[in-house]
């Protein structure tokens, strides 16, 4: 194993993945949202520079191209299972979090399969754009939730109409908009738009694999 600079990069990524379902073991939310959403971020920042160092002081390994995949689907995976157990199981996000969680698995399986041959299914230009869309996409989700739950905590129980009017009579604050709704519905609507489109991509770069690989899985 080489230890340089983007290699270390991303270990912390890997790392970093357990950490975001950790934070709502040991905060209270909405700061355990916040502390997830910033420690995505900047785990999902390391994953462009790691690769960009590397090419760029040539200090490219065997080991960082391997670690490299895993720890953006650790990132995935658990950033998506930790969404989807805090949104309620919103059919509109477990649906498109099912295809990926698929793919990703399916892809994994084929790599083993294929063993010393899994070189071919190299990493495309389009699965990195389906990284950038997961990632993006779930940072988006995570505001949502924290926002979604800040605003359950200023309805205190009550219906909107009931809030809107202790918030008539001064007795209560107004909820903060983003133009005509609420922040925290249009966060989640912009996520859930995202992540159907990550999903999209994840899968046509799943077929892709597939179909690279189907050569090397038919019986002689």
């Amino acid at each position: 194993m080489t230890w340089n600079i983007p290699n270390v990069l991303t270990l912390l990524r890997l790392l970093a993945a357990p950490g975001v379902a950790v934070m709502f073991l040991y905060f209270q939310r909405p700061w355990a949202d916040w502390f997830a959403l910033t420690l995505f971020i900047g785990a999902a920042i390391t994953d462009w520079f790691d690769g960009y160092l590397a090419r760029l002081w040539k200090q490219e390994s065997k080991f960082g191209a391997m670690l490299d995949p895993i720890a953006d689907k650790a990132m995935v995976v658990i950033a998506i299972m930790v969404i989807t157990g805090y949104s309620g199981m919103n059919p509109w996000l477990i649906l498109p979090a099912t295809a990926i969680l698929f793919r990703e698995v399916f892809v994994s399986g084929l790599r083993e399969y294929l063993g010393h041959k899994a070189g071919l299914l190299r990493v495309t230009k389009l699965a990195k754009w389906k990284t950038t869309a997961q990632m993006v996409a779930i940072a988006v989700l995570f505001l949502g939730t924290g926002l979604e739950y800040l605003e359950g905590i200023a309805l205190r129980g009550m219906t909107p109409e009931q809030y809107a009017l202790a918030v008539e009579a001064g007795t209560a604050d107004a909820i903060r908009t983003c133009g005509g709704r609420d922040c925290a519905a249009y966060a989640t609507n912009v996520g859930l738009v995202l992540i159907w489109v990550a999903a999209m991509l994840t899968l046509v770069t799943g077929w892709d694999y597939f179909r690279k690989s189907l050569p090397y899985l038919r019986d002689k």
